[in-house]
């Protein structure tokens, strides 16, 4: 219903934030992460993207300071037994990045830190999202995107930050092109983050 919302940071505290648009406060639950990226910001103008959620006895209107957090959040909430509330919480504890990392390297324990989520719930998230982000990937077309944007198969470094990517929302061919030329030795969640960058120039 709304792709974000846009105006004056009225009130950013721990898991809420209010922004003034167009004279309507709209209330959000934000994770910690966001929170980070609103602090020092009372006042001004700014922007997150937003995700509802529609229950019988409720609506709750979440923000993120970016759609890849965003994307993340979804991805979250796609697992089985996986709330909004955990997955807030997943991502008040990491940014997108080391939640995609911690998928793609299978680094449960990180994930569990967060608070609610216990060792099964962690594993559970690693386990569903490698098994969606494998049935997107055919070994044809694999292969179509290495023949085409040259990303190396040798590197397995390579290959999890392409699929850590998409656990944050980007397309495998938008993956290839952001690790192009990337160091196949650089640690993963380095590549993630240089890869972001590429991406949002």
């Amino acid at each position: 219903m709304y792709y974000y919302i846009s105006g004056d940071l009225v009130l950013a505290e721990p898991n809420i934030a209010v922004i003034d648009a167009g004279g309507v406060g709209y209330q959000m639950t934000i994770s910690g992460n966001t929170l980070g990226k609103l602090a020092g910001k009372s006042g001004d103008k700014v922007k997150l993207y937003t995700h509802l959620a529609v229950r019988e006895d409720a609506m709750e209107l979440f923000g993120f300071a970016t759609q890849e957090e965003l994307s993340a959040f979804r991805m979250l909430i796609s697992v089985s037994g996986v709330g909004a509330k955990s997955a807030v919480s997943i991502l008040s504890l990491m940014s997108p990045e080391r939640f995609a990392a911690a998928v793609m390297s299978g680094d449960a324990k990180a994930i569990a830190k967060a608070q609610g989520i216990g060792g099964k719930t962690a594993a559970r998230v690693i386990l569903e999202l490698k098994d969606k982000i494998g049935k997107e990937i055919t070994s044809d077309s694999m292969g179509e995107m290495v023949a085409d944007n040259a990303m190396p198969t040798q590197s397995n470094n390579l290959n999890e930050a392409a699929n850590a990517l998409m656990v944050l929302g980007y397309t495998r061919a938008e993956a290839a092109y952001a690790l192009k030329g990337a160091d196949p030795k650089a640690d993963l969640e380095v590549l993630i983050k240089s890869a972001l960058a590429k991406l949002m120039k």
